[in-house]
Order: C-alpha cells, then sequence, then structure tokens
C-alpha cells in the first residue's frame, strides 16, 4: 500500500458518526448559508485564542485578501512578506492590488528573517504578513515594534500553525488581525475548503463581515467598499466545530509523530526540523533537507512512499511574479530551501508501523547516497 505525506481516511472512521451528525444538524435546522453553525464556529474559534472576533469566511486565501482590505491596505500599497511560503499568501496580496515586497527566510528554521524587515519598508508600505511556517511562529516582537513606529498593520497569515504558539501567545494573537485556513491537510481541518480571520478590533471585524458579504450590511445594498462573497459554508462550520474540541490532541499527535522521526532518523544526513527559541511547534508538515533531495525522493518511491515538497519553487521566481523584479539570487536561503526541503508524512492518526516504514526507507535510502 502506497504511503502518502496526508490522509484523512483513518481520522474520518474514527470520526464518521460525529461528521454525519454535523452535517444532519445543519440539513436540519432550515438554515444552509450563515446560520447557527457558523455563528457558533466563530464564537468557539474567538474564546479558544482569547481574542473577540472571528469572522467566518469562504477559504485561507480569501481570509488573507479580506483581512488586508480590512485594515485598509489600498491598491499601489507595498505589503511585505516571505517569498518561502504556499503561493496564496503572495496572490492575497495582489489580489488587492497591492504590491509584495519580500524578505529572506533564517537557515535554521526558515521563517522570516526580522532584520531585514527595516530595509524593506518604504514610504509605499502599508502592511506586513508574517508567515506562522510548517507550524511553527515567527518571532513577533521585532515585527510588532517596527510596525508601531512605522505606521504599520500586521496581518498573520497562521494556515499552518493553528495552535501553536509563541513566548505562550497563540498563533493569531498577536498582530492586528489574523489569518486562517481550514483546508483538509491543516491542522484544525475541514471536509473543503474553509478560512476565518480574528482580530480584536470592531471596526475590523464589522467590515470583514461587510466584505465577505458583497459590502453588505442589510441584504441588497452594498456599503462603502464593495465586498466578496465570501461567506464560510454552515456545513464546514459545523464540522469545525466539533473538530475543535479536538484541536489540543490533533497537536499531540503530531508531536508524538515528530518525536519518532527525530529519534527514528536521528544520525542520518538528513536536516531535521528545529523548534524557534519560544516556539510550540504543532508539525503542520514535517519537512526535512538534504542537498540530493530530488534523488532521495524519486527513490522512495520504489518503496511506495510518495511524498510532497514545500516548496518547490520560490514564489519571486514563478514567471507569474515576474514583473516583481526579483533576480535569481535575490533571496539565497529561500532559493536554496526550494532545491533540499522536503515533508514526511505527517497527520495525527498516521500508524505507528507506517513511521517504522518511513524511517526506515529514508535510512536506507540516504545511507545508499
Amino acid at each position: 500500500m502506497t504511503t502518502y505525506v496526508w490522509d484523512y481516511l483513518r481520522e474520518y472512521a474514527a470520526e464518521r458518526e460525529e461528521i454525519l451528525d454535523a452535517v444532519d444538524a445543519v440539513f436540519q435546522s432550515g438554515r444552509l448559508v450563515l446560520g447557527a453553525s457558523v455563528a457558533g464556529f466563530e464564537e468557539e474559534f474567538a474564546a479558544y485564542h482569547g481574542v473577540e472576533h472571528c469572522v467566518g469566511v469562504d477559504n485561507g486565501t480569501n481570509a488573507i485578501v479580506l483581512g488586508l482590505q480590512a485594515l485598509g491596505v489600498k491598491p499601489g500599497d507595498e505589503v511585505v512578506t516571505v517569498a518561502n511560503t504556499a503561493a496564496p499568501t503572495v496572490l492575497a496580496i495582489d489580489a488587492v492590488g497591492a504590491v509584495p515586497v519580500f524578505v529572506d527566510v533564517r537557515e535554521e528554521d526558515y521563517l522570516m528573517r526580522t532584520d531585514q524587515l527595516a530595509g524593506a519598508i518604504t514610504e509605499r508600505t502599508a502592511a506586513i504578513v508574517p508567515v506562522h511556517l510548517y507550524g511553527q511562529c515567527v518571532d513577533m516582537a521585532p515585527v510588532t515594534e517596527l510596525a508601531a513606529r512605522h505606521g504599520l498593520k500586521v496581518l498573520e497569515d497562521c494556515a499552518q500553525a493553528h495552535g501553536a504558539r509563541h513566548h505562550g501567545r497563540l498563533a493569531g494573537t498577536m498582530g492586528d488581525a489574523a489569518a486562517f485556513s481550514f483546508y483538509p491537510t491543516k491542522v484544525l481541518g475541514a471536509y473543503g475548503d474553509g478560512g476565518a480571520v480574528l482580530t480584536r478590533d470592531a471596526d475590523v471585524a464589522a467590515a470583514l463581515r461587510r466584505l465577505r458579504y458583497y459590502g453588505m450590511e442589510e441584504r441588497y445594498y452594498v456599503v462603502g467598499t464593495p465586498g466578496h462573497n465570501s461567506r464560510l459554508d454552515e456545513v464546514q462550520a459545523e464540522i469545525l466545530r466539533r473538530k475543535l474540541r479536538r484541536l489540543d490532541s490533533y497537536v499531540e499527535g503530531r508531536r508524538a509523530v515528530a518525536r519518532r522521526y527525530a529519534e527514528g532518523l536521528a544520525g542520518t544526513d538528513l536536516v531535521l526540523p528545529s523548534n524557534a527559541v519560544g516556539n510550540d511547534h504543532v508539525h503542520y508538515v514535517h519537512v526535512v533537507r538534504h542537498p540530493e533531495r530530488d534523488r532521495i525522493v524519486e527513490r522512495l518511491k520504489d518503496y511506495d512512499i510518495e511524498l510532497n515538497i514545500s516548496y518547490p519553487w520560490p514564489v519571486h521566481r514563478m514567471t507569474g511574479f515576474a514583473h516583481l523584479g526579483y533576480a535569481e539570487g535575490s533571496l539565497p536561503v529561500t532559493e536554496r530551501l526550494a532545491e533540499e526541503i522536503f515533508s514526511l508524512p505527517m497527520y495525527p492518526s498516521l500508524p505507528p508501523d507506517t513511521q517504522e516504514k518511513v524511517v526506515a526507507a529514508v535510512r536506507e535510502v540516504v545511507a545508499g547516497l
């Protein structure tokens, strides 16, 4: 049987009755759009994080789009972020008409180099989007201090960091707003697309609610900035309510898998994940590194192990962003990582015997290079 980097079927088998009950509860409610399930999830997700407001939206990309718009980012503004991220982070910036500006990432943990932020800020800069990558947080103190000094907004990209903590604070509670994705692979994943934005600011929350509903405060009347059709689905919201109660157990399951990998792959030539100072890692993906990455990934197919690369192309070197003018070598760590990193299978229901299979195969392949 082929081992994939992610598989939801074991989790579904364990939670099937509750998932189907969630679906039935929505269908029995008589309300299929922006009903009690969305409202309930928003309240419970906000409470989990200890913030005042959560606004559910249709996906993680639009969580960033609407978050930036609600924070006042306009066409022509610059938004500083990283290129070692999923393309939707940058696509969202582009979608609001803003200009992405990149800083490099750190060699040791692949997170934003906050020491490069000051040099990236110009008179056109409006916001910073730190990406909490692979399951752990960016060092936020320099980000928020610099933002306060220059009057910038901070929108945390938390798509990969549900439940992660930085010096005790949850991802999503350290900026002006925070965007989450509930794509099925996420630490807290729906059974389809979904997203949300957290904020402590009532005005930002009100803007988000308008923007996700065409710009309307009441039906058929658009107020101020025209918005989008970006509502979180009732069915996904009700499923997420049930799964939110198990978020901490999902995190513990991922950490257990990460510990087994760390023990089993110790002493190999792989560069294993490292925790940044002050971080509680949730291991959304288990990214390892080797200069012979492509050979390793290809040879593991002989063991029926199909792996993923997060991410094989730096965003700034994609042809779709060539107009930004970043030459090869402009973000050296980001570019080197794209040639060396790959992800081992990582999800809470990954069976121990499968983990042992992966460890044994990886050790054999790496030793044979």
